[in-house]
């Protein structure tokens, strides 16, 4: 007898031979792609501002340290990744791992916590990119009205002096709606798109790398991790530790290659190069810039908005600041990108398996993409970025990015109690203790998040198990039916 409640799951057998439309996207993918697709996801603003503000709070010159801690909290969870994206390449990343190990109510809490991380996570980078473009336009003696480059409500200044309340961010709104448009037209496209502006951007960032070693000063590393003022995570060792927490969410995207997975030409190998490449290039440039950044420019005074701008004045060379602001710009929008490709990934198999309304699975049949799905997420994402300020998205990323982490790490642990012959392509070292060291570091992330970020999730986890009981847990339970998938 078939099981088909909250706890039913989907049977390893079955996501190796998928059905339905989900099923026909093309595989275009390969290892350099989707490894530029992942560089692409991580590298954004956050290697333009973070750094700076953990060198001047926290780390000091050790800032570099903070980097590869949080590049080796992150491994772990890489790891599990790139087994799970190997033993099922399919669509669906952290959704589907949890379906098939923990069943179907852990599966519904992932996908709608992925919802949070990748649509308002792309919202909150759109209107830093809108940021980033007005102030390119200023910089060329153009300009965009502020009541129509800032969040719904806000109080701007206008040329005159006096003050107005302004209607929407339009830029923010206009990247994602091209973003979408360029996504519905095709993966193949996308991804070409992205391999061009990656490539860009890390010319840019080596060009700061190599450019900025020939004007380091070695008296700014000392000391290279300042004297504790006296309070836990000010400086001293705790501040590397604290620094290492909050450079973290630079990290926070490495999970959405694993969405490239049914599109990849051949998964077993390609998945694993990708998730682990990406994290492998994006850290190294990491502990690089911020190497230099300390160098340059002395930790204390790098709490502003733009430090590697700073830096890049504090050389000397003028021409070489538009460069940089070239880089971020560009670097923000390949993470709007792939946040925006993941989650209609994401959002495509949650409505093949009956959680979502299944109009959003169809795949067009000349453009070969989820064309409804990317276009319902592009239109919230671009309704949200339009009204809705920076500060109050990126407090809802984090929290719902680490527990989608910790369930991927307990996912592999169950499933290899599960389907113990199953054959890995890849396998994670030493488990259960690589996976348990993944989920203590997501925790410990988790536990330093404020409570206003706590309450919010509750909230939102309130609303997702509402549609679950009210909307997708008979119709999957019907889609689980009419299959051979089963519970153990």
């Amino acid at each position: 007898m078939k099981f088909t409640g909250a706890a039913s799951r989907k049977l390893l057998s079955d996501i190796l031979a998928p059905s339905g439309p989900v099923a026909s996207l093309p595989k275009v993918l390969g290892p350099i792609s989707i490894v530029f697709m992942g560089i692409g996801a991580i590298i954004g603003a956050g290697i333009f501002v973070l750094t700076g503000t953990a060198a001047a709070l926290y780390a000091g010159p050790a800032v570099v340290v903070s980097f590869v801690l949080a590049g080796l909290a992150c491994a772990f969870v890489a790891l599990c990744y790139a087994e799970l994206a190997a033993l099922m390449p399919v669509s669906g990343s952290t959704y589907t791992y949890t379906y098939v190990s923990l069943g179907q109510l852990a599966a519904w809490l992932v996908g709608w916590n992925l919802i949070l991380e990748y649509s308002i996570g792309a919202a909150a980078v759109a209107v830093g990119w809108s940021g980033y473009f007005n102030g390119t336009l200023a910089s060329v003696g153009l300009a965009i009205p502020p009541r129509l480059s800032t969040s719904t409500g806000q109080v701007v200044q206008l040329a005159d002096g006096t003050t107005a309340t302004a209607i929407a961010n339009l830029p923010a709104a206009a990247i994602v709606a091209l973003l979408t448009l360029l996504l519905v037209r095709g993966t193949r496209e996308s991804a070409r798109i992205n391999n061009l502006m990656v490539a860009i951007k890390l010319v840019v960032i080596l060009a700061f790398i190599g450019v900025g070693i020939g004007h380091v000063s070695a008296a700014n590393w000392k000391p290279f991790v300042p004297s504790n003022t006296g309070t836990f995570g000010d400086f001293g060792w705790s501040g590397v530790l604290h620094g290492a927490s909050v450079v973290f969410f630079t990290y926070i995207g490495f999970d959405a290659v694993s969405n490239c997975a049914q599109e990849a030409r051949r998964p077993q190998r390609d998945m694993p190069i990708g998730i682990l490449g990406a994290l492998v290039i994006s850290t190294i440039l990491y502990v690089l810039v911020a190497g230099v950044l300390v160098g340059v420019v002395p930790y204390s005074e790098l709490n502003v908005a733009a430090p590697v701008g700073l830096a890049v004045d504090r050389m000397g060379i003028g021409w070489f600041a538009a460069l940089i602001q070239l880089g971020a710009l560009i670097g923000i929008t390949t993470a709007i990108l792939v946040l925006l490709y993941g989650q209609c990934r994401i959002f495509a198999t949650m409505a093949n398996d009956g959680l979502m309304p299944p109009v959003f699975s169809r795949v067009h049949p000349r453009l070969k993409t989820p064309w409804m799905s990317q276009i319902l997420i592009g239109v919230i994402v671009a309704a949200i970025a339009a009204v809705a300020p920076i500060e109050t998205l990126s407090e809802l990323v984090g929290v719902g990015t680490l527990f989608s982490f910790l369930m991927v790490c307990a996912s592999v642990v169950r499933l290899r109690h599960l389907e113990p012959r199953a054959p890995r392509p890849f396998r994670v070292p030493a488990v259960p203790l690589v996976p348990i060291l993944g989920i203590l570091s997501c925790l410990g992330l988790m536990l330093g998040l404020a409570p206003l970020t706590w309450a919010r999730l509750v909230v939102w986890i309130a609303i997702g198990l509402i549609i679950y009981f009210g909307y997708g847990r008979s119709r999957a339970g019907r889609r689980l039916a009419s299959s051979s998938y089963n519970k153990e």
